[in-house]
């Protein structure tokens, strides 16, 4: 099995990401994370030093270079969908599962963590649901080509079951 999360900051990926992939047993991979070790900077410093072009690239080359292992769990980072093609690939190559619950829920939880979010780290509270709204629309015809869209504030494992049996 192999299966792409994707959605929004603060949409779950990796929360849900973690938590599916211990249960099915398959390989995870949060691509982010991927992305900081093999440059050995935190994605902040990677877009200030050498560019969001340069990270992009390199995020389409890494999701690619995953993608070729047998079985995994990859949870997206909130743009990886809407560059270099990398929707079609990963509909052309696994699962893919669009997180999409409500922005007043994802408001909530990246309030408690902008400080991790380079996006949103300087953003006033008031000014975060807008940017959410805005960020949303924008990518919403990529994360729209998703084989499985699940709209919800309330997921459990049980929700992934239908993927698995799909």
């Amino acid at each position: 099995m192999k299966i792409f999360l994707i959605g929004f900051m603060g949409a779950g990926k990796t929360y849900w990401g973690k938590q599916l992939a211990e249960h099915w047993e398959l390989p995870y991979y949060d691509l982010d994370e991927v992305i900081v070790a093999e440059e050995a900077m935190a994605v902040s410093d990677i877009f200030a030093t050498k560019g969001e072009d340069y990270f992009r690239e390199k995020e389409s080359a890494l999701l690619r270079e995953l993608g070729k292992e047998e079985r995994f769990l990859i949870s997206c980072g909130g743009g990886t969908p809407c560059f270099q093609d990398n929707m079609d690939f990963m509909n052309e190559n696994g699962i893919t599962i669009w997180l999409n619950p409500s922005v007043p829920v994802m408001v909530e939880r990246l309030q408690r963590k902008k400080y991790k979010r380079p996006l949103i780290q300087d953003l006033p509270d008031e000014d975060l649901t807008a940017f959410i709204e805005k960020k949303l629309a924008e990518r919403q015809p990529f994360y729209q080509q998703s084989q499985h869209i699940i709209d919800s504030d309330h997921i459990s494992l049980e929700t992934f079951e239908i993927v698995k049996h799909a």
